[in-house]
């Protein structure tokens, strides 16, 4: 029988296996992730939102050509999240405004060009967007597109209608789980450039392993007396002592989701069985909850289901192209892995 561990990194599925064989990233033209910041540029200020593409790049070597250009130092560059590294990631980046401006249009390097520069107010926070947006062919097994989009139909319906799972991606686990292996040292001994993908790796494996229970269970997709229910797309959340008609409507709408535990010090404010579940699953991880809580991070709450919108798909000779949009913090993975069986994995 899997351990906890091994479960959460290789999770259960929620509508069965996968119902076709096809290979994504055989080209990192083959993945390509646009930001949605939800937001324009202000159009004045002491800062800098550059619009960049980057392709087969690492998010932080592209922040420290940018910071070259603009004369500052690496960590006064901001970017809303990582993206994975084989793919064409079109992404936002701030930067402070040197009082001699490059020809930015003109800064590229390798695997990164600067499309446009807007002036801005203030620094690009992590987390500060609304969603991505997603192009991801999928290359047929038996290099018949149009076979591998009938075999896609079905499942790709319930999707849209229900969501899928909103586990947390192998990249988020590092190489061969590298990332979590690293929870075993002190925080204070680990790298600074380390200490907070070692944090996010703890908190996630928690979250996948308590999701993946609920996705046993059955009930991941549904509000239960005790859960927190999380507004779609937002993180505000607020407690359920009964689930009456209305609220179970609303979930069905996916205008609403229960939630599931980002752990830090204390215990989950979730109540009758679902605190149960969430305190029995958080037990079989004592390193990853203690790292969390001695780092001085909160208890916070994440969707336990997320909606795909906008899925559409289009066939070609060989292959699929799938185009789906996500809310912040999610990870396409999630919706792959319903899909296809013998899809490759990247690491930011």
């Amino acid at each position: 029988m899997p351990s906890a561990h091994e479960v959460a990194l290789d999770p259960p599925y929620a509508y069965g296996p996968p119902p076709a064989a096809a290979v994504a990233r055989s080209v990192a033209a083959d993945f390509l992730v646009e930001e949605d910041l939800g937001f324009a540029p202000a159009g004045n200020g002491a800062h800098l939102l550059l619009k960049v593409r980057k392709t087969d790049a690492n998010t932080a070597w592209v922040a420290r050509q940018l910071a070259r250009a603009a004369g500052c130092p690496p960590r006064e560059v901001g970017y809303a999240g990582l993206k994975d590294r084989r793919a064409v990631a079109v992404q936002w980046f701030s930067v402070p405004r040197p009082r001699s401006s490059p020809d930015w249009l003109a800064v590229r390097g390798e695997g990164f060009e600067v499309l446009a520069a807007h002036p801005h107010t203030r620094k690009l926070p992590r987390g500060a967007l609304a969603g991505n947006l997603f192009t991801v062919r999928l290359r047929a097994a038996d290099d018949d597109g149009t076979r591998l989009g009938a075999a896609l139909a079905p499942r790709l319906a319930v999707l849209a209608a229900r969501g899928v799972p909103n586990y947390f991606g192998p990249q988020r686990f590092g190489r061969s789980g590298g990332n979590l292996t690293r929870a075993e040292t002190p925080i204070a001994a680990l790298p600074a450039a380390q200490r907070s993908l070692v944090l996010s790796a703890a908190r996630s494996v928690v979250f996948n392993a308590v999701l993946a229970e609920r996705v046993t269970a059955g009930s991941w997709e549904q509000l239960q007396a005790g859960d927190l229910a999380v507004l779609d797309g937002r993180g505000s959340f607020f407690a359920v002592a009964a689930p009456d008609e209305a609220l179970l409507a609303r979930c069905a709408r996916l205008e609403i989701h229960p939630s599931g535990p980002m752990w830090g010090a204390g215990q989950p404010e979730s109540g009758a069985a679902v605190h149960a579940l969430e305190m029995r699953v958080a037990a079989q991880f004592p390193t990853q909850c203690a790292l969390c809580a001695s780092a001085g991070m909160a208890q916070e709450r994440r969707s336990l289901r997320l909606r795909v919108s906008g899925l559409v798909c289009e066939a070609e000779p060989h292959a699929v192209v799938l185009r789906f949009r996500l809310a912040r913090g999610s990870f396409a993975t999630a919706v792959l892995r319903e899909l296809v069986s013998q899809w490759s994995e990247s690491s930011t």
